[in-house]
């Protein structure tokens, strides 16, 4: 496994994010521990948003130099007047916080906000300020193909964020990374581990979870029987997918994180069992009721 396609996830260093987050939000101390751990092992892709707590202002004190920075706009709030100076505003204080004169990219949390009246308006604001070299490349963050399908035919994105795992592979099947791929559009997955749902051990799982207590038994049961860690096998599926550019994978501090690079530096493992569900109760987390 390249770690070069590797992607640090920051949720967690302004949130307390994640069904398994035990850690809680990361520390200023861990979180520059861990930025100096990407760079050493040649992972220098970042992956935010300004709905992330302090997440932008810890990466900044942090030290961004030298990382290509993705940050994602909130929803534009229902009484905007005027959508470019607030799109202009959140970029200019993702800047600030973060650091630094460029983004690698800016996605749209709310991608769908493309569709109602002011869509256009937002994309030529995030346009404008690609011609002006504030950020690279523009966006969206999807949680379906779905949202694909409605969006791509209207407009010119070159960067997209979707979620993708073992569990959840309809990005995979749908053939949409092949698509986006043949687009020139660079394409990024996140929920590697399901917000660590499947790093679980079976019995630390919700309640919440047993309607769908078949595919957790056949995880962990081929898991066993294969003596394979669960890390490996979620990364061994993802990396081995030549449309994916970047790979994001959260982390709550340092010895997580140093875990992570220590299994896509030695890995060799390319099996995964076929746990795949199109239930959106267990594969939406926005869902979830637990």
């Amino acid at each position: 496994m390249d770690i070069r396609k590797l992607a640090l996830g920051t949720a967690q260093f302004g949130l307390e994010y994640g069904v398994a987050n035990e850690s809680g939000r990361t520390n200023q101390e861990e979180v520059k521990a861990i930025l100096q751990l990407a760079r050493s092992n040649g992972v220098f892709s970042i992956d935010t948003a300004i709905a992330y707590g302090d997440s932008e202002e810890q990466l900044g004190t942090g030290g961004t130099t030298g990382f290509n920075v993705v940050s994602k706009l909130p929803a534009i709030p229902e009484n905007c007047v005027d959508i470019k100076s607030w799109v202009r505003a959140q970029v200019l204080g993702s800047l600030s916080r973060l650091n630094t004169d460029c983004l690698h990219g800016v996605l749209l949390h709310r991608p769908e906000q493309l569709r109602s009246l002011g869509g256009s308006v937002l994309y030529e604001s995030l346009e404008e300020l690609k011609k002006e070299g504030l950020v690279k490349k523009i966006g969206i963050s999807v949680y379906s193909p779905n949202e694909l399908e409605l969006l791509i035919p209207s407009f010119k994105f070159d960067l997209v964020q979707a979620p993708l795992n073992l569990i959840d592979q309809r990005m995979h099947i749908s053939g949409w990374l092949g698509r986006l791929k043949c687009d020139g559009i660079e394409v990024h997955t996140r929920s590697a581990f399901l917000q660590g749902l499947l790093l679980m051990p079976p019995n630390t799982v919700p309640e919440y979870f047993s309607h769908w207590k078949n595919i957790f038994t056949k995880w962990h049961g081929w898991l066993a029987e294969n003596n394979a860690s669960a890390i490996e096998a979620c990364l061994s599926y993802l990396f081995s997918i030549k449309d994916i550019d970047h790979v994001i994978v959260g982390t709550e501090n340092f010895q997580q994180f140093a875990q992570v690079a220590d299994v896509i530096r030695n890995g060799k493992s390319s099996r995964f069992p076929d746990i795949q569900c199109n239930d959106e109760k267990l594969i939406n987390p926005a869902l979830w009721n637990y």
